[in-house]
């Protein structure tokens, strides 16, 4: 099994930095998309880092000239997954393997749903700090995607095939032996950045001197350890300040995305995070008190800007 094609569905920050990457390897890279999306990066392309790039874009609308991608990496935002997913359908084979960018624990299986069992690789983008700005993408640091098979003891021909390819277009990644920890473990990081960021706009650089930002990102985090170890998962108390030691190489002045959209008055991808935290909690009978709180402080700042 050798990828030769690569789709990718989603040209926000993160999709436009990895259609670059793919596209500039020599990779034959198309980014997916319709309508005046198309239309824009089209005619406009996307400036990375002040550098104007011309994306190979395909409309999903039109005939796919023969198309059919061997990977197809998903970096649209959560509320438009499911509708985002059918814009593949021209450009799937029989052994096409899906990658998620998207945060959170339940892409993988809506990707499944859509597409059959077995297709998605379970996946985490890191590193990565980008921003957005109309079609100007900023960034800092190169990206790292982590992936694998839920367990990864022996390596699945569709793992060494994702990891040749990446190789092939120098990006750097990882496969951990145990892909559902790890998942569990950004997870848990997310619930407690990217919340906590939204309703205190605070920047990277202040949860290494804030002790009541740091306590309310900790707490968010326990109560995601807490239903981690009813559903059997490997988290642990210490895991809630793991991630002190990335903050040291992210940029102090960074913004989670979630903050990003808030300031830009976009829908964010709270869906992702609390609800399912509340959910599991409601299950096992964990309360959750902090994620309920701080889900309705956010979708109360969205209110504002939806009507």
């Amino acid at each position: 099994m050798m990828i030769e094609r690569v789709a990718i569905l989603g040209a926000g920050a993160l999709g436009a930095v990895y259609a670059n990457i793919f596209n500039e390897a020599g990779i034959e890279t198309k980014v997916v998309a319709k309508g005046e999306r198309f239309e824009r990066l089209q005619n406009d392309g996307v400036y990375i880092n002040d550098v104007h790039y011309e994306l190979p874009v395909i409309n999903a609308e039109t005939d796919a000239g023969g198309f059919k991608a061997d990977l197809n990496i998903v970096a649209t935002k959560y509320h438009h997954l499911k509708s985002g997913l059918s814009d593949l359908s021209k450009f799937v084979h029989a052994d096409t393997v899906f990658i998620s960018l998207l945060n959170g624990l339940t892409s993988e299986s809506i990707i499944e749903e859509m597409y059959g069992k077995g297709r998605a690789l379970q996946s985490i983008a890191m590193n990565l700090d980008a921003r957005r700005e109309g079609n100007k993408i900023f960034h800092s640091r190169p990206p790292l995607l982590v992936f694998g098979e839920l367990d990864n003891q022996e390596l699945s021909a569709k793992v060494l095939a994702v990891q040749d390819v990446l190789d092939r277009a120098g990006i750097d990644h990882k496969t951990p032996k145990d892909m559902q920890r790890t998942m569990w473990w950004k997870f848990m990081v997310n619930v407690g950045m990217n919340q906590s960021s939204a309703v205190t706009g605070a920047t990277y650089g202040r949860y290494k001197i804030e002790p009541e930002l740091r306590w309310l990102k900790e707490t968010l985090m326990r109560e995601v350890i807490a239903v981690a170890q009813a559903e059997g998962i490997d988290l642990r108390d210490e895991d809630a300040t793991s991630f002190y030691e990335t903050l040291d190489i992210i940029a102090e002045d960074g913004k989670t995305s979630m903050l990003q959209d808030i300031e830009a008055s976009r829908k964010t991808e709270v869906d992702m995070f609390a609800p399912v935290v509340i959910e599991l909690g409601e299950k096992h009978g964990i309360p959750t008190p902090v994620n309920r709180t701080v889900l309705s402080v956010i979708r109360t700042l969205e209110l504002k800007y939806s009507h």
